[in-house]
């Protein structure tokens, strides 16, 4: 049996794995109108409660990469035990909680282990597709915004029942992924020996163009996305209220708008095999970027259609590049140290989303909402900016 056909199930099962663990990032979301109920007070819960889970991502992608965690141990078992204690704070949020600290506590742990299934996965392929890596982080990628989307698709289905059956659920998800990566994946043909943390070695990585250009590519791209993601109920919402006959069901409609972007980081990461990830990552984040200052002109358009079709394609164009950079970040990171690499880079780009959503939710305060999320537009000029300007070297 050929070496390809002994790890072809191998990709599969990272996808799946991946997408149940990450089921557990927007979960608090989801249930959002429900726990709000128990903290009336706290108005600025929405934008606090995801900003919690980045800051925990954060935080653990800074612990992962200092110790070099992925490059010095198993990422699989890396993964799984990270993968348990995600689905274990999860749970957390179920006890009865009257301090909302204690609430953001237990998200900001769920996103410093959340640390070790994200970055770690991309590692773990990395490992096993040297070649193509754009098209493997393209489903890896897609798994993601499917298990950021889901927790959505659940509240869709357990509207009749406890909040809790939601926050049930992503736990269960995430335990199943874990066990699925240790049993199922051992490390990969191309792991090479790690090394201990050298700060000095991640920054030589942003001496090289390939990589700053992939990298600040990269944080332009997520000054946009997870705020959309964040702000993306609250669209629907308001639309809603403007529009009664309307009636659109908003956890489906979440759902199926960040979910949309799954579909097309996979497209994405097919395509680069043709024309090139740099090349598709560019048009992705140019049609995003036009989705931001178009904005004002569909979210409050007085049909549903332009509405809802405006929100698809800035969906799918939203996360269509993310893999593509993710892949040219890899390719372009020193060898021994490309999981911290991936580590670093991914809790640069986190950072960057918590002021994002923080300013927004700030400025929605002082501007005209109809405006509000052209502001968004920011990252993908800059990053374009990024991306262009290593050609003309």
């Amino acid at each position: 049996m050929s070496s390809a056909k002994k790890t072809s199930y191998i990709l599969p099962i990272i996808v799946i794995a991946q997408f149940l663990c990450t089921s557990l990032w927007f979960a608090g979301n989801a249930v959002l109108p429900d726990i709000v109920k128990n903290f009336p007070l706290e108005h600025n819960l929405l934008a606090n409660l995801t900003s919690m889970v980045q800051f925990g991502f954060i935080s653990g992608t800074l612990a992962f990469a200092f110790f070099a965690i992925s490059d010095i141990f198993s990422p699989s078992k890396v993964f799984f035990i990270c993968g348990i204690a995600a689905a274990l704070f999860n749970l957390a949020i179920c006890l009865e909680i009257t301090d909302v600290r204690l609430l953001l506590l237990f998200r900001f742990l769920t996103g410093f282990m959340l640390a070790g299934i994200y970055p770690v996965g991309m590692k773990i392929a990395s490992d096993y597709f040297k070649d193509g890596l754009g098209k493997s982080l393209g489903f890896l990628v897609g798994a993601l915004v499917f298990g950021t989307a889901f927790p959505h698709l659940l509240k869709t289905f357990t509207a009749n029942f406890p909040w809790q059956y939601v926050i049930f659920a992503t736990s269960t998800l995430s335990v199943t992924g874990a066990l699925a990566i240790l049993l199922l994946v051992p490390n990969g043909p191309f792991r090479t020996a790690g090394q201990k943390f050298n700060i000095r070695s991640c920054f030589d990585g942003f001496k090289n163009l390939g990589f700053r250009s992939a990298a600040f590519g990269y944080f332009g791209h997520m000054w946009e996305l997870y705020t959309f993601w964040a702000f993306l109920p609250g669209m629907l919402l308001l639309f809603n209220s403007k529009h009664p006959s309307s009636n659109l069901n908003i956890p489906l409609f979440s759902f199926l708008v960040i979910a949309s972007g799954g579909i097309s980081c996979m497209i994405g990461g097919l395509l680069s095999q043709r024309y090139g990830a740099k090349r598709i990552a560019t048009i992705a984040l140019a049609i995003s970027g036009v989705c931001c200052l178009l904005s004002p002109i569909f979210l409050f358009s007085g049909s549903v259609y332009p509405f809802l079709i405006f929100l698809f394609c800035w969906g799918l164009s939203g996360t269509a590049d993310s893999p593509l950079f993710s892949s040219l970040i890899a390719q372009n990171a020193p060898e021994s140290l490309r999981g911290t690499s991936l580590t670093l880079v991914n809790c640069i780009g986190f950072a960057i989303t918590i002021i994002s959503i923080q300013v927004l939710n700030l400025l929605s305060k002082q501007l005209n909402v109809q405006y509000l999320y052209m502001v968004l537009a920011i990252g993908p000029v800059l990053g374009l900016w990024a991306l262009v300007r290593k050609k003309s070297h």
